[in-house]
């Protein structure tokens, strides 16, 4: 290499430094994240690309979003670079003494470049981008549901805790409900008939009118036993009608999402490879895609399990043993998702074929069964390198050819 530019990376700027091949700094400046600066550093890369006849060396610190403007530049202007974690930056450019500055930063990961072996950073395709864009808003939505159940559950002790005994709490019927009648003299000052209607009209699944009545009659029952901690004019009423009404909209927003993940992925391999696992929907596949990105940046199975996070943390020394665990440090989103599948895989086990069950079943029964967390752990494990093998070879699960 004849030339390095390292960049440390904060807020809308970065600092820049460029080292000659005798390691030597030739040049210390600061670059804002701006078209003018951008242009100014493209035609800086292309003076050394002539002087040199090569393109110089491009490494910096990934820092979540403050990073992307300069990476969406390199990758606009086709210049190949390498993008450091914060956990490897720290350890490559570890020294008896430093002196953290964004300058010496910057410096010592240009110095670090001509002693560390970094491999370019692999660019993928802008689906697998918006299949994580979505995701992540996707996660995003599924997180503030939660907040909101908790919220109205709260809420519902208050005004009218039976509902949540009547409905499954996680139904579009429970959320219609909330929402038409949060307090049971709600319901007591309506008659049966008007219950029925007002639940049949204001619920989108096609409910019939004998199980609105049945569900009506049920809703009667319990709020004349209910016993209120709030009146009926409570502000609080007209909060929880609020949340129900959010959580309702955020699920339909989410369905959206899922359907659109779906059109983006019906021709894509990876999205038939998932499908065709029993115990994987279409919801589950395309959420793991986006965690997932292109498999095909890792070059073997070991490198997958680290971007999950379930590679084997060991610690002994001298007389000192501790117990074998996963080291966590990987995509804890991603590692979530597959452990719910795991338990989706073995809760099917009567209705589906699978060796990833097969092999759950092998490890509780062999003669030191292992723990239901560690089995389905060493599921993940196995179902990592069968959908990476599947992957890269395009090749589809079928339970009689594995």
């Amino acid at each position: 290499m004849k030339h390095v530019l390292a960049f440390d990376v904060s807020m809308g700027k970065s600092t820049m430094v460029i080292y000659n091949h005798h390691k030597q700094c030739e040049h210390e400046g600061e670059l804002t994240h701006t078209k003018s600066s951008f242009k100014a550093l493209n035609e800086k890369i292309y003076e050394l690309t002539t002087l040199d006849g090569q393109a110089p060396e491009i490494v910096f610190e990934a820092t979540g979003v403050y990073s992307r403007p300069l990476e969406y530049f390199f990758q606009t202007e086709g210049h190949t670079y390498h993008r450091v974690s914060p956990l490897e930056a720290t350890i490559q450019t570890s020294s008896m003494r430093r002196n953290k500055t964004d300058k010496s930063d910057a410096h010592e990961l240009a110095k670090s470049h001509f002693r560390t072996e970094r491999t370019t950073t692999y660019q993928e395709e802008i689906y697998y981008k918006q299949m994580r864009a979505l995701t992540r808003y996707y996660n995003e939505l599924d997180s503030e549901v939660i907040n909101l159940f908790s919220r109205m559950h709260a809420i519902l002790q208050l005004s009218f805790p039976e509902l949540e005994h009547l409905f499954s709490k996680r139904s579009a019927l429970f959320l219609n409900v909330v929402q038409l009648f949060p307090h049971p003299d709600e319901v007591l000052n309506s008659s049966k008939t008007v219950i029925r209607n007002r639940i049949k009209a204001n619920t989108k699944k096609n409910i019939s009118l004998t199980c609105a009545e049945e569900k009506g009659i049920e809703l009667l029952h319990a709020a004349r036993d209910s016993y209120p901690a709030i009146s009926r004019e409570d502000v609080r009423c007209d909060q929880v009608r609020d949340y129900a009404k959010r959580i309702a909209d955020l699920k339909e927003k989410k369905e959206k999402l899922i359907k659109e993940m779906v059109t983006l992925s019906e021709e894509h391999i990876e999205y038939k490879v998932l499908l065709s696992f029993p115990g994987i929907g279409e919801a589950t596949a395309v959420r793991l895609i986006g965690e997932f990105g292109d498999l095909r940046r890792f070059k073997n199975p070991k490198q997958l399990n680290a971007y999950v996070g379930i590679d084997i943390m060991r610690y002994q020394s001298g007389k000192t043993f501790y117990k074998d665990k996963i080291n966590k440090r990987g995509n804890n989103k991603l590692r979530k998702i597959l452990f719910y599948m795991i338990q989706t895989m073995i809760r099917l086990r009567t209705k589906t074929n699978n060796h990833i069950v097969e092999y759950y079943d092998k490890l509780k029964t062999q003669p030191q069964g292992k723990p239901h967390k560690v089995a389905s752990i060493a599921c993940v494990n196995k179902f990592l390198k069968v959908v990476f093998h599947l992957i890269t070879h395009n090749i589809t699960y079928d339970y009689e050819a594995v």
